[in-house]
């Protein structure tokens, strides 16, 4: 363990927790304050994109201005995520939180302020643009850097004589923490817009990035601050010092790490083009905003299936999860064609989100076996931006797709994007069998 930090659970030699007490090991590890922190700490983010375009919406009375903020606050984020993630590996993630917590509160604010300023109204201000767009771009990453501390955190080199045994027990250990991480981002998630929704309807449309303005500027400081922050070491690129800290950064991150980053770009592909078209199907019968409603079935069995990654039999390799997770998605995507009520449609989508959330797990879990030493930041908030591009990259196709031939086509899009994870997931078992040859 880096820097003295060592879990708070048992030693090396204790008996290794059983399935039920695997979650309970978390607390042990980081600290009972980590967990609920982790978690809330990322709601901002979960909020910000569905609450511009609300907002602005809302003010300008023209779906198009409102896109156009949400699409910057996503295009933001994309390309701001990697260089917080390359800075906190260079810096340490304390300072880089809180630098982005300030700056991130400020932009939300101005956003909130260049929205009631528009004049005329389906104008594009430059000003709310350039706010949405740093809102985007200066949005603290707790979740992957969350990722990084639980991967420093369960690292450390066993010293006993069961080294072995404590390896495996240390995987199981961070298979059960990318398992809480996922379950974790796939609830703020369905929350976030959730809350958005109630908050703009019953009080204001503001209120709903004042509140993620407020919780940025408070849990996310407390986050950057936590114990856990200095289990991360801080690698440099200037030669290593003999007085402890710093090591030397690689300069290169290997190619391979495409594999799991094009994966999140079809993750997202599947979300934003699965969202789109239940709009377009739920419009049908009823109203398109019910879409997020079913939309949202999906992510709680995706919720639940994410944490039974914690229980898998260790003999199942990664790989394997992921080609097993995603060849059930294809397979499953297929059903999206069948339902003709929202009823059939809340037991496909049921159905549908069980494989989804344990290739999220496995694809995160991959990406940190190939990220080098001293990159897992970079790369971890690299895999959450291919989350963000291919959502925005899926619902537009989708969106193109179901306003031409109708919800039936735009479904096509969430199954081609399940069929390249089955690929890509190919690709990644030949890549990690020459990694470990």
């Amino acid at each position: 363990m880096q820097h003295g930090l060592r879990p708070e659970g048992p030693g090396d030699d204790a008996p290794q927790p059983s399935a039920k007490g695997r979650f309970a090991r978390l607390p042990q590890l980081a600290g009972r304050s980590f967990v609920p922190l982790g978690l809330f700490a990322r709601l901002p983010l979960a909020m910000l994109t569905v609450g511009t375009l609300t907002l602005v919406t809302s003010v300008s009375g023209s779906y198009a201005v409102g896109g156009t903020a949400a699409g910057a606050v996503g295009i933001g984020s994309a390309i701001g995520a990697p260089v917080l993630g390359a800075l906190a590996d260079r810096r340490g993630q304390r300072p880089v939180l809180l630098v982005a917590a300030f700056f991130n509160t400020l932009a939300v604010l101005v956003l909130v302020a260049a929205a009631y300023a528009m004049t005329p109204a389906g104008a594009f201000p430059a000003a709310l643009l350039a706010a949405a767009f740093v809102s985007g771009a200066s949005c603290p990453q707790v979740g992957p850097l969350a990722r990084v501390r639980w991967m420093a955190l369960t690292s450390h080199s066993p010293q006993s004589s069961a080294a072995a045994k404590s390896k495996a027990a240390n995987k199981k250990d961070l298979d059960t923490a990318l398992s809480y991480e996922s379950t974790a981002d796939e609830l703020t998630f369905v929350l976030g817009p959730a809350l958005v929704g109630i908050l703009a309807s019953l009080v204001a449309p503001w209120l709903p990035l004042a509140l993620a303005a407020a919780l940025t500027i408070t849990l996310v400081p407390a986050f950057a601050v936590h114990r856990t922050h200095r289990a991360v070491p801080i690698h440099r690129r200037a030669p290593a010092r003999q007085d402890g800290g710093s090591k030397v950064i690689p300069a290169r991150i290997p190619l391979a790490v495409a594999l799991p980053v094009l994966a999140m770009v079809c993750m997202g592909t599947f979300f934003g083009s699965t969202q789109t078209a239940l709009s377009s199907f739920s419009a049908g019968f009823a109203t398109s905003e019910i879409a997020g409603l079913l939309y949202a079935v999906m992510g709680v069995s995706s919720a639940v299936a994410a944490l039974s990654v914690a229980y898998w039999p260790q003999r199942l390799s990664v790989s394997a999860r992921w080609l097993l997770g995603a060849v059930l998605m294809a397979a499953l995507a297929f059903l999206l064609f069948v339902p003709t009520t929202a009823t059939g449609m809340v037991l496909v989508l049921l159905v549908l989100g069980i494989p989804v959330g344990p290739v999220m797990v496995t694809v995160f879990a991959i990406g940190g076996l190939i990220a080098p030493a001293g990159r897992q930041g970079t790369v971890m908030t690299a895999l959450a931006s291919g989350i963000v591009a291919g959502t925005a990259a899926g619902s537009a196709v989708a969106g193109q797709l179901a306003q031409a031939h109708g919800y039936s086509v735009a479904f096509l899009v969430p199954v081609a994007a399940a069929a390249a994870l089955v690929l890509l997931g190919a690709a990644s078992a030949v890549v990690l069998r020459r990694k470990r040859a």
